[in-house]
This record gives C-alpha cells, sequence and structure tokens, in this order.
C-alpha cells in the first residue's frame, strides 16, 4: 500500500508509516495542484491538512484511493460528498489539539489583559510606559463563553481555576448540561449585558458567521474585551475596529481571520488589538498527536480495516454497508432537517423503524440520525464514531423502536426530535433502490427530496398562494429548481419545499414572510 503525505506532519506520524509492514510512504509537500493530479493515481492513501485541496477533479484521478486521513479537525478543503460517491473513506481527528486551543484562548486573554505584547514591543523600543500599560486583575471578573463544545467546555474550567465567573450560552446544549458541569447558563443577551470577557468557541456556520457584529457589541457592558481562537468571521471585523474606536471595546485577541493570512489591516494595526497567526492547534504537542492519531488510523485502515473517526461511514463491513448506504444517506438528511427545523436545545431523539428491516444491523442508521442532528452545530468535530457520545454529552436521550408493520411504504424511518420548547416528526423512506425521500413532516404528507438549497414554507390553501411566492423569488432572480408541496391532513395548509439554484438570501425571505397567505418560511441547506 502506498501513502501519500501531501502536507507538513509530525515527525513521529511519519515514522510510524514508514516502520508499518506492507506500507511505503512518501513525503511531498507543497505540490500544485497540477502536479499532485499527476501522482495521486498510484496512491491507496493520502493524508492532508489544511494546504491540499482534495476536489472531485482530484479524487476521479485518484484511481486507488481508499482514504483520506487529516491531521486536525476541520475539512473545508475536502469535498465529501465526491470521496462518499467514489467511495473514499475521509477521516480527521477531532481531539488531538483541542487542549491546545484552549489554552491559548486562555493565554491571548492573559496577554490582553497585562498589556504584554505592547509592553515588549515598548521595552524594544527604549521605553519605559509603565503607567500607561497598567492593566486589570481576572480574578473574579465575568468571563462569557459562547459555544460548549470540547474547546469551550476547557476554557471554562480553565477560567473557572484561575477564580473568573464563567457564564455559558449554547443553544444546542440543555441547560442542565452545563449546570451539571457546575456552570451558569445564559441566554445570549444576558451574556453581551454581563461578560467583561466573551470568547468565542463555535464553528463557522451560516448562523455564526458575523455573530459578534455592531447589533452585538451595543448589547456589551463597556470595556468589554473580546477573543477569538475560534473561526475568522465569527468576529464582524468592520464591527469591531468601530467599537474599539469607540472605546465599547477595551481590546481585543485575536487568532483568526476572515481572510488569512489578512495583509495590511486597521485592526491588525489597533492599538489594543493583539493577534497572532492561526496558532490555537500550533504546539508540539498537538501536532505530535495528529499526526500519530491519522497514522495509527491509516495504518489500521489499510492493513485491518478498521475505521475510526470517518465522517462519511459507519466502521461497518463492505456487505453491511451495501445494504444500509442508501438508509444512511436518508438518516443523516432527516437527521440535518429536524437541527434546522427545531427551536431550542434538542433534549429527546426517538428513532422508529417500520416495516421490513429483518436481520439488518441498524444501529450505524441511529448514528446517522445523530450524525445528521449535530453536524450542522458542531460541524467537523462529530463523526460515526463518536455522535452518540457527543449526543450524551449534549444531554439528549435517545431511544430505538422497531415494527413489522409499515403503514405506506415497505420500508420507512421516523425521527421524532424533542427539545425544550417544540417537537417535530419527520418520516422517511427509499424510493427504488437508492432514492432517499421526506414523506412525511408533522401532519403533512409529501415526498420531498433533500438535497441543495431550499426553503419550507407553510401557507394557506388558498388560489394565488404559489403564484405570489414563485413572482417573489423571479422578482430577485432567484431560480426555483423544483418545487413540491404536501397538504396537512386535517386542516386548510400547505406545506411547500422549494429547491433553488442559489441560497435565498435574509431580505428575499423576510418579504415572503410578509405574503398575506403565507404563514412561516425557514431556509435549509442539506
Amino acid at each position: 500500500m502506498k501513502v501519500l503525505v501531501s502536507d507538513n506532519l509530525g515527525e513521529d506520524g511519519i515514522r510510524m508509516f514508514q516502520e508499518a509492514a506492507g506500507i511505503d510512504v512518501d513525503v511531498k509537500t507543497g505540490l500544485e495542484q497540477d502536479a499532485l493530479l499527476a501522482v495521486i493515481g498510484t496512491y491507496d492513501a493520502l493524508v492532508i491538512r489544511s494546504a491540499t485541496k482534495v476536489t472531485r477533479e482530484l479524487l476521479q484521478a485518484a484511481s486507488k484511493l481508499k482514504v483520506v486521513g487529516r491531521a486536525g479537525i476541520g475539512l473545508d478543503n475536502v469535498d465529501i460528498p465526491a470521496a462518499t460517491q467514489r467511495g473514499v473513506v475521509v477521516m480527521n481527528t477531532p481531539t488531538g489539539n483541542v487542549i491546545t486551543t484552549a489554552e491559548h484562548a486562555i493565554a491571548m486573554m492573559l496577554s490582553l489583559t497585562r498589556n504584554i505584547p505592547t509592553g515588549t514591543a515598548s521595552l524594544r523600543q527604549g521605553r519605559w510606559e509603565k503607567k500607561k500599560l497598567q492593566g486589570r486583575e481576572i480574578f473574579n471578573k465575568t468571563l462569557g463563553v459562547i459555544g460548549f463544545g470540547k474547546i469551550g467546555a476547557i476554557v471554562a474550567d480553565r477560567a473557572r481555576g484561575l477564580r473568573m465567573n464563567v457564564i455559558i450560552h449554547d443553544p444546542f446544549v440543555t441547560p442542565e448540561q452545563i449546570q451539571k458541569a457546575g456552570f451558569e447558563s445564559v441566554d445570549l443577551d444576558t451574556l453581551y449585558q454581563r461578560a467583561d470577557y466573551i470568547t468565542v468557541h463555535v464553528p463557522k456556520l451560516k448562523n455564526t458567521v458575523g455573530m459578534l457584529n455592531k447589533e452585538a457589541f451595543d448589547k456589551m457592558k463597556p470595556g468589554v474585551m473580546i477573543v477569538n481562537c475560534a473561526r475568522g468571521g465569527i468576529v464582524d471585523e468592520n464591527d469591531l475596529y468601530e467599537a474599539l474606536e469607540s472605546g465599547k471595546v477595551a481590546g481585543a485577541a485575536l487568532d483568526v481571520f476572515e481572510t488569512e493570512p489578512p495583509g495590511k489591516s486597521p485592526l491588525v494595526e489597533h492599538e489594543r488589538v493583539i493577534c497572532t497567526p492561526h496558532l490555537g492547534a500550533s504546539t508540539k504537542e498537538a501536532q505530535t498527536n495528529v499526526a500519530v492519531a491519522v497514522a495509527r488510523q491509516i495504518i489500521d485502515f489499510l492493513t485491518e480495516g478498521t475505521v475510526v473517526n470517518a465522517v462519511n461511514m459507519p466502521s461497518v463491513t463492505g456487505e453491511v454497508l451495501e445494504k444500509i448506504g442508501p438508509y444512511l444517506t436518508l438518516a443523516e438528511r432527516m437527521g440535518c432537517l429536524q437541527a434546522q427545523l427545531v427551536q431550542g436545545p434538542i433534549k429527546e431523539v426517538v428513532i422508529e423503524f417500520c416495516g421490513d428491516f429483518k436481520d439488518i444491523d441498524l444501529s450505524p442508521v441511529s448514528t446517522a440520525v445523530l450524525k445528521g442532528i449535530l453536524a450542522p452545530v458542531v460541524k467537523d468535530d462529530v463523526n460515526f464514531v463518536n455522535a452518540h457520545v457527543m449526543a450524551q454529552q449534549r444531554g439528549i436521550t435517545v431511544t430505538e423502536t422497531s415494527s413489522a408493520e409499515s403503514d405506506y411504504y415497505v420500508n420507512q424511518i421516523t425521527v421524532r426530535a424533542i427539545s425544550t420548547e417544540m417537537e417535530h416528526v419527520v418520516s422517511g423512506t427509499i424510493f427504488g433502490k437508492k432514492d432517499p425521500r421526506i414523506v412525511k413532516i408533522d401532519k403533512f404528507r409529501l415526498e420531498m427530496i433533500p438535497e441543495g438549497h431550499m426553503a419550507l414554507i407553510q401557507n394557506i390553501d388558498k388560489p394565488g398562494s404559489i403564484g405570489e411566492i414563485g413572482t417573489t423569488l423571479g422578482q430577485h432572480q432567484i431560480n426555483i429548481g423544483r418545487m413540491q408541496v404536501g397538504q396537512e391532513e386535517e386542516g386548510d395548509r400547505n406545506i411547500v419545499f422549494l429547491t433553488t439554484d442559489t441560497p435565498i438570501p435574509e431580505d428575499v425571505v423576510e418579504k415572503m414572510r410578509q405574503l398575506s397567505l403565507v404563514k412561516t418560511v425557514t431556509p435549509l441547506e442539506f
């Protein structure tokens, strides 16, 4: 078996490949895309970090490729649907650098508070500005942590050890789970109003881009300090600069930026901003951890067929995968739909299998449901290995039931998601041999293809309702690729699913909500 390491990898990981029986490893870092395309066809495995782009074109050229291993968490540089289509396993190492990143956030907060970078630069320029560089204590100050995943939880724990008052906001973790960990759960506005320091630890998603913006800064107490070691773009850089200029924000510590490297930037040059070049995961220990982890995972996969931390398939044999593959796709998309429909932290998931599932191990299908529910919240952190554990950590109770009877279809899966605020029920099946369909949402029956950019619309079942929706989209040059309508079993409402060529902008969504016969509009992404 041949392994290509195309990005920088710790020596311990390379040594493991070199010492593994039956495996040859080549280290070729910094290859241009054309050069990579020219050689990839001879390799069984590819080891990457963030520099190599695993595109559909590259995967098509990789005729022997069986596995891609990412030494780290983020997989934005991998076309996962294309890899899945070609049967290529995609793995990451989601736990190798969490402590390192959390410690960096704490270090940035302390450095900002005590003016350490500014003091160093001042001394090097021959100045002694002791009075000007007076800092503050973090003891007994309030730290607001946005996001209570692996890294956010470690930051909160370390801050508690520094005798800070820690408050947590995470809309996808139940307050009971946060309280069980010994912290106070608050809504976002309360966090803004009370926190002396705010640190963000959420993935970069549609609803987190620009999360800390002018509106958010206006709600914060004067003199707040901001720390971002998560992802660039979560903090609106222009609005942060204005908040620093006005004095509302006393200082900011940034490890990530909207564009990396940021180049010449007024924000980077601001006297009350300290910066590092995306060093959150850059420690010797973390690089060793992820290098060893990815090497072990790929060696075990190539030599034994063992699948660990795969984001696109469970740990099952090829024979089983052939039987349940279409149901894995269906289940993950049903979970993804539930995550976008349900408001408030999900506290219970009930999965019901109805029909002819005899002699089929359905546990991977249940895992796929949970992966779909969690992925819009934690993105690349969740996979087929850790989905059940992550659900448990977030206080989600999972129940599975099965029945040989099915009302309408030979096989049907129903997922009931219960949050602190509401409950939704989604049912799905497979058309033909492999085409997933959503066939029921709450009281509405339909035949929905869950893929692409979509909008779920509830409207009054009267003439003209569909026409005004189409007219509004047409006026904004948004093309409808597919439209499906389902009727309420009892009542006067329709449910409309639109698939559009491009995402519907928020201002257009708002105009649709104001239409006379429209009740709700929910944008969806699959």
